[in-house]
């Protein structure tokens, strides 16, 4: 089994010294560690977790005792003392501990790329900058206090997404504007044959609410994921896709990357706040079986469009359809 976890190593300040929380003047005039946070957000294969946890627990029990001997060596050594009695092996305790970690996980699954190089070094929290005792809670964390496992393609180890229909890439374009909840699309179909012999042309009815359809950037020709979303007038610009697929099963989801027996993109420089209705004509279906036919909204670089509230239906929908 394996859990995707986010787990942090590494306190920007340490307490120092006795007491419950007061600090006397030399003891917040003793700087600490400053060490960027270890964040692991890959997949951690259960056979690795025990020793991923001890290096964790290691890179902070490194920190205490880098803040316990600068603490006990106030004083001493001269100007470089720190950075090269403490700092110096701190950096290469914490790289050790994070290459340990990748290695661990590197035996049941694909080794990761933590930035142990970026992550290792460490700096100083001077007296005044950060002190060393401070009784200031922290900010709370988006999402009930998740946190967020990352909001751009920096912490990524997958190259960069080039416009071009191709997976295992990171999409660093933003997701631009989104409007107000009575503006946000809807989509509807609200005609469709049940039944049609292969081969046999049908047409579905397809309505669309707040989707000024006038955007569409070719994927094929490096369009997707390339720009971000526009409003008009506080309306989403885009188009929306129709596509109607084989369902090898109606007891369990189908696999993601067959291509479907139909696909047709509508762009037609129309679409606004009133609901229209399109007709779009299926040409027909060459194999017989039950087929989902889908409609769905998306904006100029073919993303469903964002919603005001996480409660909204995104603008889609499905119908099934029996080709004899």
């Amino acid at each position: 089994m394996q859990r995707k976890v986010v787990i942090t190593a590494g306190l920007a300040a340490a307490m120092v010294g006795a007491g419950i929380g007061i600090a006397t003047a030399a003891e917040a005039a003793v700087p600490t560690v400053n060490c960027p946070q270890v964040y692991i957000t890959v997949n951690v294969p259960a056979q690795a977790q025990a020793e991923v946890d001890s290096n964790l627990r290691q890179i902070d029990q490194q920190i205490n005792e880098a803040n316990n001997r600068i603490a006990s060596t106030a004083g001493q050594g001269g100007q470089n003392f720190i950075q090269n009695a403490i700092l110096g092996p701190l950096r290469d305790k914490r790289f050790a501990a994070i290459n340990r970690i990748e290695t661990a996980i590197s035996r049941n699954a694909a080794r990761p790329n933590l930035n142990a190089e970026r992550l290792a070094t460490c700096t100083l929290n001077q007296n005044g900058g950060q002190p060393a005792v401070t009784t200031t809670p922290p900010a709370a964390q988006p999402g009930n206090n998740l946190g967020v496992l990352t909001d751009s393609c920096d912490t990524s180890q997958l190259e960069a997404h080039d416009g071009f229909q191709r997976g295992n890439r990171c999409v660093s374009t933003e997701f631009g504007e989104v409007g107000a909840a009575a503006n946000n699309p809807t989509l509807l179909i609200t005609n469709a044959p049940r039944q049609v012999n292969r081969n046999q042309p049908f047409t579905i009815q397809v309505s669309t609410r707040n989707l000024i359809r006038d955007r569409f950037l070719a994927a094929g020709q490096g369009g997707y994921y390339v720009e971000s979303s526009v409003l008009q007038g506080g309306l989403v610009r885009g188009h929306f896709h129709t596509a109607c697929r084989i369902l090898d099963s109606q007891q369990q989801a189908p696999a993601p990357e067959p291509v479907p027996g139909f696909f047709v993109a509508t762009e037609d420089s129309r679409g606004g706040a009133q609901a229209d209705t399109i007709a779009i004509q299926v040409p027909g279906l060459a194999q017989s079986g039950t087929f989902q036919c889908s409609a769905w909204a998306g904006d100029g670089s073919h993303r469903i469009p964002m919603m005001e509230r996480a409660n909204q239906t995104p603008a889609l929908d499905s119908v099934r359809v029996r080709v004899r």
